[in-house]
């Protein structure tokens, strides 16, 4: 692989050829400051005219600008195909529905320059808001719409601080990916979510890795009308209970109570205390609050609904469900037994 660019931009598209357009503007009107980068276009097996749009950017003149199709779907499928595709020893990700700032390349090639034992950095994926969001749509439910701003001081994400960064405003060391692997088809869209970026961090902490948030790093991501919608983050959080389940994150498997269909008591325990406070937002009329717990329990159900599904296809509990659901209740009245039980004076 030859070496001729400073760092390869991967943008992975799907059915977007009318979004296409100013994303292509903002990534190829950078203020360079003399660096080589190039864009990589990988065209999901899109049915619409993203490769004329492509095409016709090229014919323009911008010699930095490739076209890659990849026929498999999927995001995953996408961005790896870019990152085979990439010739630089930096690889940068943002979404075909981003704007980059100016300086978007100059200030990624700034920080791996200035912070050689950073092997990614991310920054800010600020909101372009189509229309004014709604009163509920606070901070604490950006997840759904892949913002992200952890404020203006710049911090370290490794596995001791494991604060996410997001591929709408990322770029890793190339042979860093090498060491960690591709993205995983099978953390890829389940419905309106994908968690594939976040189980490549997962990977990327357990090699060692270390990434600096850099607030200077900035990106701003349109936000459609049907994204502030209630029902796409009802859809959004449903989905992503599905993936954690698929995942088996360390803090969330943690059983101390026994497990019921596989599900940790612990989680049972946190729909109870949710549903309880969304209860009681809703009488006193804090919706904001109270979505926030409905989407916790959004989430609950997709956790649950899939790893029953798992469980039970791995084979009938022995007894069937109501053994199962009498074992895990003896197990819970006999570990909080135990832990009231006082001990005896010596």
């Amino acid at each position: 692989m030859g070496e001729q660019f400073d760092i390869s931009v991967i943008i992975s598209t799907y059915n977007r050829c009318e979004l296409l357009p100013e994303a292509l503007k903002s990534v190829l009107a950078q203020r360079a400051d003399g660096m080589r980068y190039e864009v990589v276009i990988v065209d999901n097996n899109s049915k619409d005219r993203t490769r004329q749009v492509v095409e016709s950017f090229i014919a323009n003149g911008y010699d930095n600008l490739r076209y890659v199709f990849e026929g498999k779907q999927g995001i995953s499928h996408g961005r790896n195909a870019g990152v085979m595709s990439a010739r630089a020893p930096v690889v940068a990700f943002t979404d075909d529905d981003v704007h980059v700032s100016p300086d978007w390349v100059a200030s990624i090639k700034r920080a791996f320059d200035e912070h050689p034992e950073a092997d990614g950095v991310g920054g800010k994926v600020l909101a372009q808001w189509e229309r004014e969001p709604p009163s509920w749509l606070t901070r604490e439910c950006w997840s759904p719409l892949a913002l992200l701003d952890y404020g203006d001081e710049p911090f370290y994400v490794n596995a001791k601080n494991q604060r996410c960064l997001i591929t709408a405003n990322a770029a890793f060391r190339r042979e860093m990916i090498e060491r960690v692997g591709m993205f995983s088809p099978r953390f890829q869209h389940i419905g309106v979510c994908s968690v594939d970026d976040h189980e490549f961090l997962l990977r990327f902490w357990e090699a060692g890795g270390q990434a600096l948030y850099d607030p200077k790093i900035v990106v701003i991501a349109d936000v459609q009308a049907e994204r502030m919608e209630k029902l796409y983050h009802r859809k959004w959080h449903t989905a992503h209970g599905r993936q954690l389940a698929k995942m088996g994150l360390e803090d969330v498997e943690k059983s101390h109570r026994g497990r019921l269909f596989d599900v940790p008591a612990h989680l049972y325990m946190q729909a109870v205390r949710d549903a309880a406070q969304w209860f009681g937002y809703s009488l006193r009329g804090r919706r904001d609050h109270a979505f926030l717990r409905e989407a916790q329990l959004r989430s609950f159900a997709g956790f649950f609904r899939q790893r029953r599904h798992d469980y039970l296809a791995e084979g009938q509990p022995r007894g069937g469900t109501v053994r199962e659901l009498a074992s895990f209740v003896r197990t819970l009245a006999s570990r909080n037994g135990r832990r009231e039980t006082p001990k005896e004076s010596g």
